[in-house]
């Protein structure tokens, strides 16, 4: 009777067992394949933004040291570019020259760090919301890019199908093609801020 309850009980522990190593198992593998990917970009970035993912990072050296955040892009007609750029200029009270708040004063774009030609940038903004060419950022993530991104640093924006793409867009550099020009802020460098993205 003795050997009976033993064995009972050895089967009962080496059955929970095997239930637990499998349900540990599952929970890994779940993880697994719910971790989110990793940036898309080059080691040379020092941002890779993912429009598609609508998340963005900010990187050193390869690897990442924020990210992925939440972000939005450019809304129909008003697309974010893709491609590789360079910052151009930052604006830490930046106020853009093509939108207006309803009281009429020009739209704030706090934290602005411009990476393209017509007043593209990161800035702070509601990534809920689909911008008109700019990355919209959580403010506490906007303030971080604004820190750590300095002018010349490497931008890389990747689209589902980035094939198309020439990655030259900032080698045009000094071209304004007529948009609104005023000083992109603390760099000294003419940043091209007619907004395009509140």
């Amino acid at each position: 009777m003795a050997n009976r309850r033993v064995a009972f009980v050895s089967s009962a522990v080496l059955g929970m067992s095997c239930i637990a190593g499998a349900a540990f198992a599952g929970t890994a593998l779940a993880d697994e394949a719910a971790a989110p990917a990793g940036p898309p970009c080059a080691a040379s970035a020092r941002s890779c933004v993912d429009l598609v993912g609508r998340q963005a990072w900010l990187m050193q050296n390869g690897q990442v040291i924020r990210g992925p955040v939440p972000i939005s892009s450019g809304g129909d007609g008003a697309e974010t570019p893709a491609g590789t750029f360079h910052v151009i200029s930052k604006d830490k009270d930046h106020k853009s020259n093509e939108f207006m708040m309803p009281n009429g004063q020009p739209a704030p774009m706090p934290w602005s760090v411009f990476f393209e030609w017509g007043g593209i940038a990161f800035h702070s903004g509601d990534p809920q919301k689909a911008s008109a060419g700019c990355i919209h950022l959580n403010p506490a993530d906007a303030q971080a890019w604004f820190n750590n991104l300095q002018v010349g640093d490497e931008v890389e924006v990747h689209k589902a199908d980035d094939s198309d793409d020439d990655n030259s867009a900032d080698d045009e550099s000094g071209d304004d093609s007529g948009d609104d020009s005023d000083d992109g802020g603390d760099s000294g460098d003419d940043g091209d801020s007619g907004d395009s993205g509140d």
